[in-house]
């Protein structure tokens, strides 16, 4: 398997409902993995996370883990200028 690849959300759901086919077939997790291109941890923590879900649930939660990352340094950029301004208020610069 050759280098590191991103793979979206839709496609993640997309390849667990394959691997769920395959596993109806006989396969094991290796050949499952083998088959979709990726390694058997891999499919396992997509299970983790993606399984059961549907292509618009699995958008909705990237595009919600992407928000509360934004929100998350906007946080603590104000945080960090609330300190600051704490310093300069106290005379220490």
């Amino acid at each position: 398997m050759a280098g590191r690849k991103r793979h979206s959300a839709e496609d993640i759901v997309r390849k667990l409902r394959r691997a769920d086919e395959l596993s109806a077939e006989g396969l094991t997790g290796e050949q499952i993995a083998a088959d979709l291109g990726v390694w058997a941890a891999t499919l396992y923590n997509w299970r983790r996370r993606y399984g059961g879900m549907d292509i618009a649930a699995a958008r909705e939660l990237t595009e919600l883990r992407e928000q509360n990352a934004r929100l998350k340094r906007l946080l603590a950029d104000a945080e960090l200028e609330k300190d600051a301004l704490r310093e300069i208020s106290k005379g220490k610069f």
